[in-house]
């Protein structure tokens, strides 16, 4: 079995938060491999984790995936001031002899983001909605290299994953879970400060806000869960992600002053993308009066290039506005409309593009975070649930199809759903051995076999 072979058949996607099936993005020759040890958003802790725990498995991953890559640079990119991963990798490599580079960056905000980072190491910037493989590169997160690294020598598919657990809770903890796992778990075994409490699931930046109480209950651990941020439901992140669109339509027209500010800090606007949240923020108003399709494109297609890292409205906006959410809503308004908004195909990065990046501990302050910086998770705790909710759909795609019924008892790794034919998709295995009691189109609750 080739290396392809083997990640579709592991199930393997992009652990890092995408969830884009990994045999389609190595399915391919590139210059450049970059492995991304950067943890995009503060406060999370797994890539640290993984890269100190691990230094062995990542650096060999990454020589056998630049390998069939025929890659001519192999890099491992992370943070200069994660002191004691760089030692634990830079010991690897010295001790292996092999030719990867340790690329240090400094702390900033959005360090992790795929492009950000192509053009950090590479000086190239890929063109508007493009793929890093247009600039010749590939890049792949840590806990996706462990993956397939896990799969290459023990041929094991995916079927547990590493997240920490921060915020709100009697400190930091990293815990390595099967997939599945219900999210209150993870949260109880940090020993949460709060007994009501919303969560971010991700980063504070781009993480998935969930407040209600019974959605939080139905939340489970996913491929690409790396990181759960327990907060207050007052907290300015939670309150202010439940803004309606009306509110920040008026707020945008009778507040914005047009300074700018998003626009300049704007990572894709520095990488030389055509992209101006300041003039979308100004036509706002006008958007359910336009008719014209060109006169929208005018108006508003910079919105498509948008990443929604969120630097415009939870750093660079003086007044609290939310370009990044209104650029999300304008993207639905042009597939609605039918508006294929023109691609730069060769972007140039802005002059003195580092004299514009976001120091991170900045964005912390900003967001309301700093009692939680600073705090790091030094152990790591498994979990063992007594039953599972393996979700079918856990990557960009089609949802897996099942091949296993209720009733039916199944071992760990064991195949229950294969990746759908006819676009992109990944297998999805069973977490734990035991016996399927429900499963549907969504998924597969499986109860763990007790042990006699």
């Amino acid at each position: 079995m080739n290396l392809i072979e083997a990640v579709k058949a592991a199930g393997i996607v992009g652990a890092g938060g995408a969830g884009f099936p990994t045999h389609v993005k190595l399915n391919a020759k590139a210059e450049w491999f970059i492995v991304n040890a950067a943890e995009c958003e503060p406060l999370i802790e797994t890539d640290k984790y993984l890269c100190r725990t691990f230094a062995d498995r990542v650096v060999a991953a990454a020589m056998a995936i630049s390998a069939h890559l025929e890659a001519e640079h192999t890099v491992i990119a992370l943070k200069r001031k994660y002191t004691a991963e760089i030692a634990a990798l830079r010991a690897v490599i010295d001790k292996t002899g092999v030719p990867v580079t340790l690329v240090e960056m400094d702390t900033f905000y959005p360090a992790g983001d795929e492009q950000t980072l192509v053009q950090l190491v590479t000086g190239r910037s890929v063109p508007e909605r493009g793929l890093p493989l247009n600039v010749g590169a590939v890049v792949d997160n840590v806990g996706t290299l462990l993956n397939i690294e896990a799969m290459l020598t023990r041929g094991e598919p995916v079927t547990e994953k590493y997240l920490s657990v921060v915020g709100e809770v009697r400190e930091p903890i990293m815990l390595r879970v099967p997939i599945g796992t219900a999210i209150t778990a993870c949260i109880e075994a940090a020993a949460p400060n709060l007994k009501e409490y919303a969560i971010i699931i991700g980063g504070p930046m781009m993480g998935k806000v969930v407040a209600d109480p019974e959605a939080i209950s139905k939340a489970v651990v996913t491929k690409t869960t790396g990181n759960i941020i327990v907060l207050s439901k007052d907290h300015y992140l939670i309150q202010r992600a439940q803004r309606p669109i009306e509110r920040i339509r008026v707020q945008a027209r009778s507040a914005c002053i047009q300074c700018r500010m998003c626009t300049d800090l704007c990572p894709r606007y520095l990488i030389g993308h055509q992209m101006h949240p300041h003039l979308v923020m100004r036509n706002l108003y006008r958007e359910p009066f336009i008719e014209d399709k060109d006169e929208f494109l005018h108006a508003f297609g910079d919105a498509a290039n948008c990443c929604s890292c969120g630097v415009c409205e939870m750093f660079a906006c003086p007044m609290g506005l939310s370009p990044c959410k209104v650029n999300e809503y304008i993207k639905v308004k042009l597939r609605e409309r039918g508006i294929d908004v023109p691609k730069n195909a060769e972007p140039q990065a802005k002059k003195r593009i580092e004299m514009h990046r976001i120091p991170t501990a900045r964005l912390i302050a900003r967001l309301g975070l700093a009692d939680y910086n600073g705090l790091h998770a030094h152990t790591c705790i498994d979990l063992a649930p007594d039953s599972v909710f393996v979700p079918f759909s856990q990557h960009i795609g089609k949802p897996a199809v099942a091949v296993k019924h209720a009733g039916e008892n199944v071992e760990k790794g064991e195949l229950l759903a294969a990746a759908a034919e006819g676009g992109l998709s990944a297998n999805i295995h069973a977490s734990v051995s035991g016996v399927i009691t429900e499963i549907s189109a969504a998924g597969a609750t499986i109860v763990r076999h007790k042990e006699a």
